[in-house]
């Protein structure tokens, strides 16, 4: 893991094709801006956490429960 420190306007790139800059720093937060090909997939990573986690859940769930609840 690299640990680095940016501040308002600074960037840092990652490979030839990703660059991401801070934009602003507030109390507790800072906003940034990903500048990167339209095939790379940029998500926030609690929102990939809970997409995985729904999908657990649908991958363990009883299929005979489905099948029920179709018959309704």
């Amino acid at each position: 893991m690299l640990v680095i420190t940016r501040k308002k306007g600074e960037s840092i790139l990652i490979g030839d094709d990703i660059e991401i800059t801070v934009i602003k720093v507030e109390d507790g937060g800072v906003k940034i801006s990903i500048n990167a090909p339209k095939e790379v997939t940029i998500l926030r990573k609690e929102l990939y956490k809970a997409v995985e986690e729904e999908n657990q859940i649908a991958a363990n769930y009883d299929l005979k429960v489905i099948k029920d609840i179709r018959k309704k």
